[in-house]
């Protein structure tokens, strides 16, 4: 396939294609967060793991791809499902962030705490904190003008 045609690709603003860059964009995001933790928090060793070759690499790439499933996870779903109500209401608002970071955050969080009551909790905080940085960004916008 020519660059050309990847670019064209890649410029398109279809759900799927704002869906795939969400989660693209997630993963990247949350391997540099799951390095960091790795780094930063998680310094010792189980004595299990003693025996194996570059135990601390392996924990930190376990770590890496733990948070990076995790934030791709959320950017994908919480996209896809803003870009579905955006198409189905025909209206651009927070309500379809607010919603995706709900289904979001109550997916993803909510199997990974392995309760309703944490991914209900974890879908209202991701609602809440899309809603309010959607109306904050729609004020600067419109006090820009």
């Amino acid at each position: 396939m020519e660059l050309s045609k990847v670019r064209d690709l890649l410029d398109q603003h279809t759900p799927t294609m704002v869906t795939v860059k969400g989660a693209t964009m997630g993963l990247a995001a949350g391997t540099v967060t799951g390095a960091i933790v790795a780094t930063l928090f998680e310094r010792d060793v189980p004595p299990v793991k003693q025996n194996v070759t570059h135990p601390e690499l392996m924990r930190t790439l376990k770590v890496c791809g733990n948070y990076g499933l995790t934030f791709a996870a959320l950017g994908g779903i919480y996209a896809g499902v803003e870009q579905l109500l955006e198409k189905q209401r025909k209206k651009k608002d927070f309500i379809n962030g607010a919603v995706g970071a709900f289904v979001a955050g109550a997916s993803v969080l909510g199997l990974k705490g392995r309760s309703i009551s944490s991914g209900l909790f974890c879908g209202a905080a991701l609602a809440f904190t899309s809603a309010g940085l959607e109306h904050c960004l729609s004020d600067d916008q419109t006090h820009d003008q």
